[in-house]
């Protein structure tokens, strides 16, 4: 369907469109967990400035955000369901718009990769199958444990996962965010569904890819629905095995998903090349030819440094990318990037998961020559 488009060696830097949204330049900030929510996990007391400070992103994909009380897994990450969470996003977004950013929000069930202690009375979390992760989380007083056994979701439990993603979305657009990203990889409860290796139902959302494929679709419709399909974003992890996830045939089911996808209109597809964090070649995959199958705007994400995201894109192969741990250690990434400046170093590794404003919002910016004229 898509054919890529040459593009000049400064088009990464250059104003680009994503379905209704209208980004500064190609380059996005992606996901970025940091465990760092406030009391009824609204966004944490720094989140406003953190977020300010990365505001020359050409677009800003705010953490993963809880659907609801269920969908939580992990210790301090943020929801967007409640008035309470909702106000807070609201000061985010406002102080990315004023400077001038574009910040949508990635929605997501963790699913099976979660805890009985975030579960309502001690429950077991939800997945596809009762197949436990081989995956740990992240709790306050522990630190990483490993996560606790799902059961199955009942087949009439489903309508009420995908108003709870519609339901967020809406939540979303209300607390300011441009638009949303719905989280369906790295083995959480959209990517498990997809997975023959975590999905072994009998049902109508198992078996078959077109089943497996079911639920993510369906989400995708009611958001798209919701907020409109240019405002809607969806992220995938086609042989990522993060979370305990894999399937035996990955071609063939990401071709499904995406030709599927591609007809929505949806502002972009977010796909992570390889093994999260890791290899970009850890499994052979086609991923020009999974491109080919949708027609849209795709962004490239995975290991990316300067040259290879201007490459990517000057050729046509991505149309955006996005950075993570760039992100965290350099607030004007966007700026060092464009001028092949020095990049910042990351802080231990500790200071990633939790904690407050060290390691969070006290990375340095370039210093510039009229800067230190103008304090002398």
């Amino acid at each position: 369907m898509s054919n890529p488009t040459i593009r000049s060696p400064k088009a990464l830097f250059e104003p680009a469109t994503a379905g209704a949204l209208q980004l500064a330049n190609r380059i996005a900030m992606a996901p970025l967990t940091r465990n760092r929510a406030g009391p009824g996990l609204a966004p944490g007391p720094f989140a406003v400035e953190y977020y300010a400070q990365r505001a020359s992103a050409g677009l800003i994909i705010a953490e993963a955000t809880q659907i609801s009380a269920q969908a939580q897994g992990y210790a301090g990450t943020p929801g967007c369901y409640t008035d309470k969470q909702v106000e807070g996003w609201k000061k985010v977004t406002a102080a990315v718009h004023a400077k001038g950013g574009t910040i949508v929000v990635q929605l997501w069930h963790t699913g099976r990769v979660s805890h009985t202690s975030f579960q309502k009375d001690g429950q077991a979390p939800i997945g596809p199958s009762a197949i436990r992760a081989n995956t740990k989380t992240f709790l306050a007083a522990q630190g990483f444990v490993d996560v606790s056994m799902p059961r199955a979701l009942h087949l009439d439990e489903i309508p009420g996962i995908i108003d709870d993603f519609r339901n967020a979305s809406t939540r979303a657009i209300e607390g300011g965010f441009d638009g949303v990203e719905l989280h369906g990889a790295h083995g959480y409860l959209l990517d498990a569904f997809l997975r023959d290796g975590t999905n072994h139902r009998t049902d109508n959302y198992g078996g078959s890819i077109e089943n497996r494929a079911r639920l993510l679709l369906e989400v995708a419709d009611a958001c798209a629905l919701a907020i409109g399909p240019g405002r809607l974003g969806v992220r995938i992890s086609p042989v990522s095995t993060a979370g305990d996830s894999h399937d035996s045939h990955p071609q063939a089911l990401f071709d499904h998903v995406v030709e599927k996808l591609s007809p929505l209109g949806l502002a972009y597809l977010h796909v992570v090349e390889g093994e999260t964090g890791g290899a970009r070649d850890s499994i052979a995959f086609d991923y020009a030819a999974l491109r080919a199958r949708f027609d849209g705007v795709w962004m490239a994400n995975n290991g990316y440094d300067r040259q290879m995201a201007i490459d990517a894109v000057t050729s046509g192969r991505a149309d955006l990318v996005s950075f993570g741990r760039l992100f965290i250690a350099n607030p004007d990434l966007v700026e060092r990037l464009k001028e092949d400046a020095p990049l910042n170093a990351l802080m231990a590794p500790e200071m990633l998961y939790g904690g407050g404003a060290h390691g969070y919002t006290d990375y340095p910016s370039l210093v510039r020559p009229e800067a230190v004229a103008a304090r002398a």
